[in-house]
């Protein structure tokens, strides 16, 4: 069983990474939006460039953009990591209350 202050440690400790998380989910989010519209927008100047049926403009379209969506696809595990963890820290803070 922790101390009083050890508890009071441990939240002081929690909420100042409960606020940084905050920031991080903000950054991640906008990072994920900007590699989206980056995605979306090499996607459809390759289709606009690529000639053929349109099936095949649109698979060469997704092929020209493959780094852009693998950018896209990291930038969205990226920012589910940092939801985890922040609902991680908000659990620890909410059993530190408790057990104070």
């Amino acid at each position: 069983m922790l101390t009083p202050n050890q508890l009071s440690d441990e939240l002081s400790k929690l909420t100042r990474e409960n606020f940084k998380g905050v920031e991080a989910v903000f950054e991640a989010e906008a990072k994920l939006a900007n590699a989206e519209y980056d995605l979306d927008t090499a996607e459809q100047k390759a289709f606009l460039r690529s000639e053929g049926t349109v099936a095949e403009r649109n698979a060469q379209a997704r092929l020209d953009s493959a780094q852009k969506r693998l950018e896209r696809d990291i930038a969205k595990a990226e920012f589910n990591r940092i939801k985890l963890k922040l609902k991680a820290v908000e659990s620890a803070l909410m059993a530190a209350g408790t057990q104070a």
